[in-house]
């Protein structure tokens, strides 16, 4: 057995919420805790991370022993990320331990493949689709798309990592060589590519009792396969398409049993249509405007929801809300030497640091505005993020 290694011993009596993962989102986790009373503790992969500021455990969340022995100093257990695999999230459930989202629905946000296929039985608008295990396979779904199609692998990717766009059936040759070479075998996700006009994202909050809440939906810009910027309420959007994005969540959170916050990725289409690109059964680089933007923060409602308690309002405070990453950070500096330049005649902006080292890429923080004129608050966040790279 691998024994956690525990910087603080001691474990905090009343209700307490254990995170496995101890990025960006279980720290912004911590402060919304706090305010309702609420002790969080976290499974770390390594130490330092971003969410040491809560009690925090050190351990491999793949081995089951390891998260049992986490599990059993919680009371619920939840995720700043869905790569626990099924087999430890099951030994949990096994074992009494309540764990929201539970592992019959992550397990549509680990495997693209089995999502792709329960949102069609579920009858949700998705992108033409097929399992292909060979060159041959993949041959011959591009030559029924148009010669150009979207290659992913089932598991693993994120933040643009494991897609690719190929137009010649060898372009995922070396993936389908690691699936040959995996005892497991397995196919890839190969999909038509969409012509989107633009990128949307539906945020709902379940908890698991059955109440259902939904933020509005979002328009979200993508750098590089990395979400740099997002603006809410999605600008110019027709009634419909707002209605139509949010039943689109809705089923998807009630159809697979999801429990906590439910990001779905959405391509709007020039022709109006609405299809699901992806899933993310936790809180989401979507939503972090919502600490600022809304009554109630994804990250307050998360805790609610796998605690089973009432949900709050997700109603904006503002009629807009911007948030831009920070990607890279100042080098040589720590963010917050770049507050004075940032925050200088910018008094509706928020900046929030993840206490990460810069790197280029590296999503290091966020900055979000609100307002009235939706130029002014682009020009905003959009300002005082620049002064950071």
């Amino acid at each position: 057995m691998k024994h956690l290694n525990v910087w603080r011993e001691d474990f905090v009596s009343g209700t307490t919420v254990g995170v496995i993962g101890g990025g960006q989102l279980a720290r912004m986790m911590i402060a919304p805790a706090v305010e309702l009373g609420i002790a969080i503790r976290v499974l770390a992969e390594a130490p330092h991370m971003s969410a040491e500021l809560a009690e925090t455990a050190v351990g491999d969340y793949r081995d089951a022993a390891t998260v049992l022995e986490f599990a059993r100093t919680v009371d619920v257990v939840t995720f700043d990320h869905e790569h626990v695999p099924q087999h430890v999230l099951r030994a949990l459930v096994g074992a009494g331990i309540r764990v929201h989202p539970g592992p019959d629905a992550l397990l549509y946000a680990q495997d693209k493949l089995l999502m792709r296929a329960r949102l069609s039985e579920l009858g949700l608008p998705v992108p033409d689709w097929a399992a292909v295990e060979s060159a041959e396979a993949l041959e011959e779904f591009l030559a029924a798309h148009g010669g150009r199609a979207v290659v992913k692998t089932a598991r693993g990717g994120y933040d643009g990592k494991g897609v690719r766009v190929v137009s010649d059936a060898h372009g995922a040759d070396d993936w389908f060589t690691a699936l040959a070479e995996d005892s497991n075998g397995g196919a890839l996700l190969a999909e038509e590519l969409v012509p989107f006009r633009r990128e949307l994202a539906q945020q709902v909050a379940r908890r698991p009792s059955g109440e259902v809440v939904a933020w509005p939906v979002v328009e979200t810009v993508q750098k590089d396969g990395v979400c740099a910027e997002v603006v809410a309420p999605a600008p110019a959007t027709a009634e419909s398409t707002a209605t139509e994005a949010r039943d689109i969540a809705i089923q998807v959170a009630e159809g697979i049993g999801v429990t906590g916050v439910l990001a779905v990725e959405l391509f709007e289409t020039p022709d109006g249509r609405v299809l699901v690109n992806e899933l993310a059964m936790r809180p989401h680089n979507s939503g972090h405007w919502t600490i600022d933007g809304s009554v109630t923060s994804q990250f307050e409602q998360h805790l609610r929801a796998v605690l089973d308690l009432p949900l709050g309002s997700p109603a904006p405070l503002q009629p807009w809300a911007v948030m831009v990453n920070i990607l890279g950070g100042p080098a040589g500096e720590s963010l917050v030497d770049r507050y004075p330049r940032a925050l200088a005649g910018r008094p509706a902006v928020k900046v929030h640091g993840y206490g990460k080292e810069p790197r280029p890429g590296r999503k290091v923080g966020h900055v979000t505005a609100t307002g009235d004129d939706l130029d002014a608050v682009l020009a905003d966040a959009r300002g005082a993020a620049a002064c950071f790279l």
